[in-house]
């Protein structure tokens, strides 16, 4: 679902390489302090949950609803199934994510990681009068729009890593699939084995090859394996040896050829760099490693791993996508 037609007159860059409220700058380290401070990050905590459920809700999201549905539905029997008992998990991910203490390793991030993900887009463009669905389009239409004009025209094997309950797996799975004039094979990975329980029922008609429970930077597929390699709203939760890691093991898999593609907050996005101190302190209280992120040169660490130059484009007011091409 391309973006075309659409007009996003706010998507401006800002001259600043980051946000103020990220790095080492004097307002960062005053908001990482209080973070640090345990009753007040409990708080940030509650509060950023909060505006989340209050955006879903408002709009026709039925984030208590769907939650309870999950809890009855029995998904909970199939954890040892999704379960790769040879993972193990990073340090780097056994820390609180988006206000749950035991980050994705749980039921109730897994269970709510569709509402939150719908409000997410609806956040994206708060001064329009759009349906949670129309939010959801735009956001993933602007980065397959990215990967249209810059990624491989031929695609038959696709890689979603950091898949979560599969949202951004069969939309780019069915994006491809449409273009297409052969079967295309499309994968998910994840970290989670609850996220990925999750989206394997959410793929009733087994769409997706396979929801895949390994570590991106250890995948154990065979070299050449991929034509595309997605991260969609994954790398600001890495820290940057991880990403680095994650990137060697995409260059090794892809084809020649291939294309590895990101989309996530853009540091230079006027929108991003002026978030209201509430919200860009709620949003590092649930957000480990956004200094990492927001300090880190993407596209440099591309280039250094053995990609081409990336190309990196802003697909909405406050995200950008980067596609990197493994040389031919």
């Amino acid at each position: 679902m391309a973006n075309a037609g659409f007009i996003f007159p706010e998507m401006t860059s800002s001259s600043a390489a980051k946000p103020a409220w990220a790095g080492e700058d004097l307002l960062s380290q005053l908001v990482n302090l209080l973070i640090r401070t345990k009753p007040l990050y409990a708080l940030m905590k509650r509060q950023a949950r909060q505006v989340l459920i209050k955006t879903a809700e408002k709009n026709g999201i039925p984030w208590r609803q769907t939650y309870t549905e999950w809890d009855a539905s029995g998904v909970r029997d199939q954890l040892s199934a999704m379960t790769n008992p040879a993972v193990t998990y990073p340090d780097y991910y056994r820390v609180p994510f988006h206000a749950y203490s035991d980050g994705n390793l749980c039921w109730q991030a897994a269970f709510e990681a569709e509402s939150a993900t719908y409000a997410m887009a609806l956040r994206v463009w708060r001064q329009e009068d759009l349906t949670w669905q129309a939010a959801q389009a735009r956001l993933r239409g602007g980065f397959h729009q990215a990967l249209r004009d810059h990624g491989p025209e031929q695609v038959r094997d696709i890689l979603d890593v950091g898949c979560s309950v599969g949202i951004s797996t069969l939309t780019l799975h069915r994006y491809y699939q449409q273009r297409m004039d052969h079967p295309v094979r499309t994968v998910g990975l994840d970290l989670s084995p609850y996220m990925l329980a999750i989206a394997q029922a959410r793929d009733p008609h087994q769409e997706i090859d396979q929801w895949h429970h390994c570590q991106a930077e250890a995948t154990g597929f065979p070299e050449a394996s991929f034509d595309v390699i997605t991260l969609q709203f994954v790398a600001h939760e890495l820290p940057r040896q991880a990403s680095r890691a994650i990137f060697r093991e995409a260059l090794r898999i892809l084809r020649p050829g291939g294309a590895l593609a990101l989309t996530d907050n853009d540091p230079k996005s006027t929108v991003i760099q002026n978030l209201p101190p509430v919200l860009f302190t709620l949003m590092k209280s649930t957000e480990p490693w956004s200094d990492d992120y927001y300090t880190f040169d993407v596209e440099a660490a591309l280039t250094e791993t053995g990609f081409e130059p990336p190309v990196t484009v802003a697909t909405d007011p406050r995200h950008r996508a980067i596609v990197a091409r493994k040389p031919a």
